[in-house]
Protein backbone atom coordinates (compact mmCIF):
# COMPACT_ATOMS: atom_id res chain seq x y z
CA UNK A 1 0.00 0.00 0.00
CA UNK A 2 2.79 2.46 0.94
CA UNK A 3 4.63 1.65 -2.28
CA UNK A 4 1.48 2.27 -4.34
CA UNK A 5 0.88 5.65 -2.58
CA UNK A 6 4.50 6.69 -3.20
CA UNK A 7 4.20 5.76 -6.86
CA UNK A 8 0.95 7.73 -7.17
CA UNK A 9 2.51 10.78 -5.49
CA UNK A 10 5.46 10.64 -7.87
CA UNK A 11 3.18 10.35 -10.89
CA UNK A 12 1.12 13.38 -9.78
CA UNK A 13 4.28 15.38 -9.20
CA UNK A 14 5.52 14.57 -12.69
CA UNK A 15 2.20 15.39 -14.34
CA UNK A 16 1.49 18.61 -12.38
CA UNK A 17 4.85 19.94 -11.22
CA UNK A 18 3.79 23.62 -10.96
CA UNK A 19 0.51 23.35 -9.08
CA UNK A 20 1.86 23.64 -5.54
CA UNK A 21 4.42 26.38 -6.23
CA UNK A 22 1.81 28.51 -8.06
CA UNK A 23 -0.73 28.10 -5.26
CA UNK A 24 1.85 28.99 -2.61
CA UNK A 25 3.04 31.95 -4.67
CA UNK A 26 -0.52 33.24 -5.17
CA UNK A 27 -1.20 32.94 -1.44
CA UNK A 28 2.02 34.79 -0.61
CA UNK A 29 1.23 37.52 -3.16
CA UNK A 30 -2.27 37.95 -1.75
CA UNK A 31 -0.91 38.13 1.81
CA UNK A 32 1.69 40.71 0.74
CA UNK A 33 -0.97 42.87 -0.89
CA UNK A 34 -3.17 42.65 2.18
CA UNK A 35 -0.30 43.64 4.42
CA UNK A 36 0.55 46.58 2.16
CA UNK A 37 -3.09 47.71 2.27
CA UNK A 38 -3.17 47.30 6.05
CA UNK A 39 0.04 49.29 6.44
CA UNK A 40 -1.18 52.13 4.22
CA UNK A 41 -4.58 52.31 5.93
CA UNK A 42 -2.91 52.47 9.34
CA UNK A 43 -0.14 54.90 8.33
CA UNK A 44 -2.59 57.36 6.80
CA UNK A 45 -4.77 57.16 9.94
CA UNK A 46 -8.00 56.28 8.16
CA UNK A 47 -9.47 54.19 10.96
CA UNK A 48 -12.73 55.84 12.01
CA UNK A 49 -12.62 58.19 9.02
CA UNK A 50 -13.05 56.04 5.91
CA UNK A 51 -14.88 52.71 5.75
CA UNK A 52 -12.35 49.90 5.27
CA UNK A 53 -14.44 48.28 2.52
CA UNK A 54 -14.31 51.50 0.50
CA UNK A 55 -10.55 51.85 1.00
CA UNK A 56 -9.94 48.21 0.03
CA UNK A 57 -11.99 48.63 -3.16
CA UNK A 58 -9.94 51.68 -4.15
CA UNK A 59 -6.62 50.10 -3.21
CA UNK A 60 -7.37 46.92 -5.15
CA UNK A 61 -8.37 48.88 -8.26
CA UNK A 62 -5.20 50.96 -8.14
CA UNK A 63 -3.07 47.82 -7.75
CA UNK A 64 -4.86 46.20 -10.69
CA UNK A 65 -4.22 49.27 -12.85
CA UNK A 66 -0.45 48.99 -12.42
CA UNK A 67 -0.16 52.78 -12.32
CA UNK A 68 2.58 54.21 -10.10
CA UNK A 69 0.71 57.22 -8.74
CA UNK A 70 1.93 59.86 -6.34
CA UNK A 71 -1.46 60.40 -4.76
CA UNK A 72 -4.92 58.88 -4.54
CA UNK A 73 -8.23 60.62 -3.93
CA UNK A 74 -11.17 58.48 -2.83
CA UNK A 75 -14.70 59.86 -3.19
CA UNK A 76 -17.04 57.74 -1.09
CA UNK A 77 -20.42 58.34 -2.69
CA UNK A 78 -22.07 55.89 -0.29
CA UNK A 79 -21.96 58.71 2.27
CA UNK A 80 -24.45 61.62 2.18
CA UNK A 81 -23.31 64.81 0.48
CA UNK A 82 -23.28 66.58 3.86
CA UNK A 83 -20.31 64.40 4.90
CA UNK A 84 -16.75 65.28 4.00
CA UNK A 85 -16.53 62.20 1.81
CA UNK A 86 -13.48 63.04 -0.32
CA UNK A 87 -10.13 61.83 1.00
CA UNK A 88 -6.84 62.82 -0.65
CA UNK A 89 -3.92 60.56 0.26
CA UNK A 90 -0.27 61.29 -0.49
CA UNK A 91 1.04 57.81 -1.34
CA UNK A 92 4.68 58.81 -0.91
CA UNK A 93 4.43 60.37 2.54
CA UNK A 94 1.49 58.12 3.52
CA UNK A 95 -0.50 61.03 4.87
CA UNK A 96 -4.04 62.31 4.52
CA UNK A 97 -3.46 65.73 3.01
CA UNK A 98 -7.10 66.75 2.63
CA UNK A 99 -10.59 65.64 3.61
CA UNK A 100 -13.42 67.72 2.22
CA UNK A 101 -16.87 67.78 0.59
CA UNK A 102 -17.49 66.59 -2.96
CA UNK A 103 -20.68 66.95 -5.00
CA UNK A 104 -22.42 64.29 -7.06
CA UNK A 105 -24.38 64.69 -10.28
CA UNK A 106 -27.82 66.30 -10.16
CA UNK A 107 -29.46 63.20 -11.66
CA UNK A 108 -27.67 60.86 -9.23
CA UNK A 109 -29.85 61.82 -6.27
CA UNK A 110 -30.42 64.54 -3.69
CA UNK A 111 -28.77 63.95 -0.30
CA UNK A 112 -27.52 60.52 -1.38
CA UNK A 113 -26.02 59.48 -4.72
CA UNK A 114 -28.16 56.54 -5.79
CA UNK A 115 -27.82 56.43 -9.59
CA UNK A 116 -24.64 56.37 -11.66
CA UNK A 117 -24.01 56.59 -15.40
CA UNK A 118 -21.30 56.88 -18.02
CA UNK A 119 -23.75 58.25 -20.60
CA UNK A 120 -23.22 61.74 -22.04
CA UNK A 121 -26.02 64.06 -21.01
CA UNK A 122 -27.01 61.90 -18.04
CA UNK A 123 -25.86 64.49 -15.48
CA UNK A 124 -24.97 61.55 -13.25
CA UNK A 125 -21.76 60.67 -11.45
CA UNK A 126 -19.63 57.90 -12.94
CA UNK A 127 -17.92 55.41 -10.65
CA UNK A 128 -14.48 53.79 -10.96
CA UNK A 129 -10.87 54.82 -11.35
CA UNK A 130 -9.70 57.99 -13.07
CA UNK A 131 -6.30 59.34 -13.98
CA UNK A 132 -6.01 63.01 -12.97
CA UNK A 133 -4.54 65.19 -15.68
CA UNK A 134 -2.83 68.55 -15.58
CA UNK A 135 -4.47 71.76 -14.43
CA UNK A 136 -6.64 73.46 -17.05
CA UNK A 137 -8.62 76.68 -17.15
CA UNK A 138 -12.35 76.11 -17.45
CA UNK A 139 -14.26 79.08 -18.94
CA UNK A 140 -17.08 78.44 -16.47
CA UNK A 141 -15.30 77.17 -13.36
CA UNK A 142 -11.76 78.57 -13.48
CA UNK A 143 -8.86 76.35 -12.46
CA UNK A 144 -9.79 72.68 -12.86
CA UNK A 145 -8.34 69.20 -13.27
CA UNK A 146 -9.02 66.96 -16.26
CA UNK A 147 -10.17 63.41 -15.60
CA UNK A 148 -9.55 60.36 -17.79
CA UNK A 149 -11.84 57.45 -16.97
CA UNK A 150 -9.93 54.15 -16.89
CA UNK A 151 -12.84 51.72 -16.57
CA UNK A 152 -14.40 50.67 -19.88
CA UNK A 153 -18.15 51.09 -19.94
CA UNK A 154 -18.12 52.63 -16.46
CA UNK A 155 -16.37 56.00 -16.76
CA UNK A 156 -14.45 55.95 -20.05
CA UNK A 157 -16.58 58.76 -21.50
CA UNK A 158 -15.33 61.22 -18.87
CA UNK A 159 -13.27 63.25 -21.34
CA UNK A 160 -16.11 63.39 -23.86
CA UNK A 161 -18.51 64.43 -21.08
CA UNK A 162 -16.00 67.06 -19.89
CA UNK A 163 -16.04 65.62 -16.38
CA UNK A 164 -13.51 67.61 -14.36
CA UNK A 165 -12.61 68.38 -10.77
CA UNK A 166 -13.56 72.02 -10.22
CA UNK A 167 -14.47 74.37 -7.42
CA UNK A 168 -18.06 75.45 -6.84
CA UNK A 169 -19.86 77.81 -4.48
CA UNK A 170 -22.57 75.18 -3.92
CA UNK A 171 -20.01 72.90 -2.27
CA UNK A 172 -19.74 74.60 1.11
CA UNK A 173 -20.84 74.55 4.74
CA UNK A 174 -23.05 77.56 4.01
CA UNK A 175 -24.95 75.73 1.27
CA UNK A 176 -25.46 72.71 3.55
CA UNK A 177 -26.76 74.96 6.33
CA UNK A 178 -29.26 76.58 3.95
CA UNK A 179 -30.42 73.46 2.05
CA UNK A 180 -29.59 70.47 4.22
CA UNK A 181 -27.39 69.03 1.46
CA UNK A 182 -24.71 70.07 -0.99
CA UNK A 183 -25.55 71.51 -4.35
CA UNK A 184 -25.22 69.20 -7.34
CA UNK A 185 -23.07 69.21 -10.47
CA UNK A 186 -23.69 67.90 -13.99
CA UNK A 187 -21.62 64.83 -13.10
CA UNK A 188 -18.34 66.45 -12.05
CA UNK A 189 -16.80 65.76 -8.64
CA UNK A 190 -17.01 69.43 -7.64
CA UNK A 191 -15.24 70.54 -4.45
CA UNK A 192 -15.14 73.74 -2.36
CA UNK A 193 -13.42 76.60 -4.15
CA UNK A 194 -11.13 76.96 -1.14
CA UNK A 195 -9.91 73.37 -1.63
CA UNK A 196 -8.89 73.65 -5.28
CA UNK A 197 -5.30 74.74 -4.69
CA UNK A 198 -4.68 71.75 -2.41
CA UNK A 199 -6.39 69.47 -4.93
CA UNK A 200 -4.17 70.72 -7.75
CA UNK A 201 -1.00 70.54 -5.67
CA UNK A 202 -1.76 66.99 -4.59
CA UNK A 203 -3.21 65.44 -7.74
CA UNK A 204 -2.24 67.29 -10.92
CA UNK A 205 -0.38 65.09 -13.37
CA UNK A 206 0.34 62.01 -11.30
CA UNK A 207 -2.75 61.47 -9.16
CA UNK A 208 -5.65 59.04 -9.29
CA UNK A 209 -9.28 59.44 -8.28
CA UNK A 210 -11.42 56.48 -7.24
CA UNK A 211 -15.17 57.06 -7.02
CA UNK A 212 -17.04 54.50 -4.92
CA UNK A 213 -20.78 53.99 -4.84
CA UNK A 214 -22.97 51.62 -2.85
Amino acid sequence: MIARLSALSLLLALLFPAILPRTASAASHSAAEMSAADALFESVGLEGQLDREVFDAGYARVQASGIDAGSLAIADMSQPSTAQRLYVIDLETRTLVLRTWVAHGQASGDLMAERFSNRPGSHQTSLGLYRVGETIRSPQHGAALLLEGLDAGVNDKALAREVIIHGADYVSAEFIAARGRLGKSWGCPAVPRTAMKQMMDALAGDGLLFVYGA
